[in-house]
C-alpha cells in the first residue's frame, strides 16, 4: 500500500510531509499553505481529505515506511492520534468510529516509531488528555478565529518559539451549568446547548471543504498547522536525502 500511495504522488520541489491520523485534513491544509506537499493516512475512509490519501492503520503504515526505507522520501511527520485513553468525550466511542485498539493509549508506541524515523515530527493533542509534552500550545484567539480550540503540540527533533497568548475576548457561546452565555466564540463539538452548527464550525475554523460534523469536531484549524509548518519548513532537510 505504501508504494502505491507514493507512486501516485506527482514529484515536486516542495518537501513531503506525512500526516498520520489525518481525519479530513485540517492540519494538512495548514502544512500545505506553509509550503509542504502532504500525504494523509487514516484508518477510516476520508473522501473529503483534500490531498493524497491512503486508508490504513497509521502505526503499521509508519512502521512499513521505516522498514522499507521509504521514510526517506518524507521531510517531516505530523500526527493527531485519537485522545481515546484520556478524554471523557471520546472514551467509549472509539469502536463505533472505526479507530480500533479500543481504549489503548497509542502515543508511546507512536513516539517510539517517530523517533526511529529520524524525521522531525509533531504530535498534537487536546488539553488534559494524552501524555504529550507541551512544547508549543496554540489557541484560536492567536489567529483571530471564532473558536478557542486549545491544542498542545509535542515537537520531536526540533523546536520553535511559543507565541504569546492574547486575552480571550469573551465567552464561548452556549450553556454552562444551566446558564446561557453569548460570546465571540462557538463550541465546535457536540450538539445542542448553543453549540455550533456545521456552517458555524466551517466558518469559525476555516474548514469549508467538509460538512461532516464528526470530521469538524475532530479537526484542528489550518491556521494552527500553518503557523507550525512555517517554522518546521526552516529546519527540514530536502525530501529524499538520507540523514
Amino acid at each position: 500500500m505504501t508504494q502505491r500511495i507514493l507512486m501516485r504522488r506527482v514529484p515536486g520541489h516542495r518537501p513531503l510531509l506525512l500526516d498520520l491520523f489525518c481525519c479530513a485534513g485540517g492540519a494538512a491544509t495548514g502544512y500545505h499553505r506553509a509550503g509542504f506537499d502532504v500525504i494523509g493516512v487514516d484508518i477510516v475512509h476520508r473522501p473529503n481529505y483534500p490531498f493524497t490519501f491512503g486508508r490504513g492503520d497509521a502505526l503499521e503504515f509508519l512502521a512499513a515506511l521505516i522498514a522499507s526505507g521509504e521514510i526517506t522520501q518524507f521531510a517531516a511527520v505530523h500526527t493527531s492520534p485519537p485522545c481515546q485513553a484520556g478524554c471523557a468525550l471520546t472514551i467509549g466511542t472509539n469502536k463505533s468510529r472505526g479507530w480500533g485498539r479500543e481504549h489503548v493509549q497509542l502515543i508511546p508506541e507512536l513516539r517510539t516509531l517517530l523517533d526511529a524515523s529520524g524525521l522531525p515530527y509533531v504530535i498534537e493533542q487536546p488539553n488534559g488528555t494524552a501524555p504529550v509534552r507541551r512544547d508549543v500550545w496554540l489557541c484560536g484567539e492567536m489567529f483571530g478565529l471564532g473558536v478557542l480550540r486549545h491544542r498542545n503540540f509535542e515537537l520531536g527533533g526540533w523546536t520553535m518559539p511559543q507565541p504569546a497568548h492574547p486575552k480571550h475576548r469573551g465567552y464561548v457561546r452556549g450553556y454552562r451549568h444551566g446558564v446561557y452565555r453569548d460570546g465571540p466564540y462557538v463550541a465546535p463539538y457536540g450538539a445542542g446547548g448553543g453549540k455550533a452548527t456545521v456552517p458555524e464550525m466551517q466558518e469559525a475554523m476555516g474548514i469549508p471543504w467538509t460538512d461532516v460534523r464528526e470530521e469538524l469536531t475532530e479537526a484542528i484549524p489550518p491556521a494552527f498547522s500553518e503557523h507550525i509548518g512555517r517554522a518546521l519548513l526552516a529546519v527540514v532537510r530536502p525530501a529524499g536525502v538520507a540523514a
